[in-house]
């Protein structure tokens, strides 16, 4: 195929760039919402008198639920288009938004926050793909990181935008700051959103039965964790029923997929695969510290240092920026040294600042913390994309579908195990210790998780570059195919996002 100037030109023009500007003012409250109640925790759980055990399900059912919506997404584009997702998605997400302002009570609260998920699990990968459509191959790996590095922000600015809100308005206000700016988005881009008609000839058929098998296995299972905090722990029968019956689920996902004829949601025999399985089980660890440590924080700043939500909030962005810094850095080093150094550096970096807040005492200076949390994200951004790229690099262009949503579940569901056994560690350590000591010891376990990240890094190999021809060949069916594995591999989740900016099959 003749490359036409379309898909040579490298620069972000007029159109390009107001379609990005209005998909990202839909999707920013997205990945904003992502974090922006963990600061608010403690003032949710004493508003509502719950035990953390319960109140963690508010960010806890909101990443289950967009696992769950993503793999279904990405179907419902081909069968219906992507505006009309898009649309959709942005529509249920303020819907969640405007019902979680009113919640009565944490059920509710919680029921909203998956409404909210579910719209979200839309947006995100939608985002992606219909702006790396419209960019073309020539432009895709320009417009990933723009669009990343304005995600990455997210983590960053929504514990700092929700403690200013509880401190100076009220809790509710996290959920209604999304009206006004999401009935502009919406009214955007319906307006501007070129039409994305429906995939010609029926789309592949959609895995309903290994999403009704794996997904309430795994919410089964963080369930069951959830509520061993109580004072029979893990004896108590609803807490072994749960774990069970998840198990089950998820054994029973696993017998189908290697049975089914069509494409499964995720393909387990990919597993055979060393660098695959490490690389997921990478991927899996980075969500459970990072989200763990999100959840954590926060809580941290307000009980064990009698800070306010606004300076727990702003407590957060050292991480961040780390996070942010080291991602592109180590995207380079990947691309030079390969997996196996990079990982392990970025886990041990990792158990170094979670080293620095297990030994914290209610003295430690403020700047040595600060100090903590930075170490932490740089060594969580020098493990994500790493881990992600080894994983895309590891299987056929015709296995990037399979393998964008092993990594999709695998870090959403990370981060959902992460906030459940901190919230049990954390719950069952302040029965018997002061409230330092209690987080000392949740934070202790977690320098294990670092130290198992870089372990896996020192598995993983680099994959090997495909030549010039090859690479030509994965672009030259226009711009939808290369496109769309580019963005479905950004959709992870903001630690990782921004460097992942080539074509299906080629490491970032």
């Amino acid at each position: 195929m003749t490359a036409t100037p379309a898909d040579t030109d490298t620069r972000i023009d007029g159109p390009l760039l107001r379609l990005m500007l209005v998909m990202l003012l839909g999707g920013v409250m997205g990945f904003l919402d992502t974090t922006i109640v963990n600061v608010g925790i403690d003032t949710l759980g004493a508003h509502f008198d719950t035990s953390l055990g319960t109140i963690e399900w508010v960010a806890t059912g909101y990443l289950l639920a967009v696992a769950v919506t993503v793999p279904v997404s990405g179907w419902a584009a081909e069968r219906f288009g992507g505006k009309t997702v898009w649309l959709v998605g942005l529509t249920v997400f303020l819907l969640g938004s405007a019902l979680a302002a009113v919640a009565w009570d944490p059920a509710s609260l919680i029921a909203f926050r998956v409404v909210q998920g579910i719209g979200v699990g839309a947006l995100e990968p939608t985002l992606l793909t219909m702006l790396a459509r419209a960019a073309g191959p020539a432009r895709a790996g320009k417009m990933i990181g723009i669009v990343g590095a304005v995600v990455t922000l997210g983590p960053i600015l929504g514990p700092v935008l929700g403690g200013v809100l509880i401190e100076h308005a009220s809790w509710r206000w996290m959920f209604l700051i999304n009206l006004p700016i999401g009935a502009v988005a919406l009214f955007l881009a319906y307006r501007q959103i070129p039409a994305d008609p429906p995939r010609e000839g029926d789309p592949p058929p959609l895995d309903t039965r290994g999403i009704a098998l794996l997904c309430p296995g795994f919410a089964a299972v963080v369930y069951g964790l959830s509520q061993a905090a109580g004072d029979d722990g893990f004896t108590a029968v609803h807490v072994i029923l749960a774990l069970v019956a998840g198990a089950a689920l998820i054994l029973g996902y696993v017998a189908h997929a290697l049975r089914t004829t069509t494409a499964p949601l995720v393909d387990v025999r990919l597993f055979a695969n060393r660098t695959f399985a490490s690389g997921i089980g990478a991927v899996f660890l980075t969500g459970f510290l990072l989200f763990s440590l999100l959840f954590l924080i926060p809580l941290y700043y307000q009980l064990a240092r009698d800070r306010g939500v606004m300076a727990a909030g702003l407590l957060l962005v050292p991480q961040g920026v780390g996070v942010w810094v080291a991602m592109p850095i180590a995207g380079q080093l990947f691309d030079k040294i390969g997996a196996r150094a990079v990982i392990p550096f970025g886990g041990v970096l990792a158990a170094l600042g979670i080293l620095g807040f297990s030994t914290a005492s209610g003295g430690t200076a403020s700047w040595l913390l600060i100090t903590y949390s930075v170490l932490t994200g740089l060594g969580m951004g020098a493990v994500g994309a790493p881990a992600m790229s080894s994983v895309f690099g590891s299987v056929a262009p015709e296995s990037i579908p399979s393998a964008t949503a092993a990594v999709y579940l695998s870090n959403q569901i990370g981060g959902a195990f992460g906030i459940a056994i901190a919230a049990l560690v954390l719950q069952n350590r302040f029965e018997a210790h002061s409230v330092v000591a209690a987080f000392q010891g949740t934070f202790a376990y977690l320098i294990a998780v670092a130290a198992a990240v870089g372990v896996l890094g020192l598995v993983l190999r680099k994959p090997p570059r495909a030549d010039a021809k090859a690479d030509a060949a994965a672009l030259d069916p226009g711009p939808e195919a290369a496109s769309e594995a580019v963005s479905e591999a950004a959709s992870e989740p903001a630690s990782e996002a921004a460097t992942v900016e080539q074509p299906a099959g080629r490491p970032a």
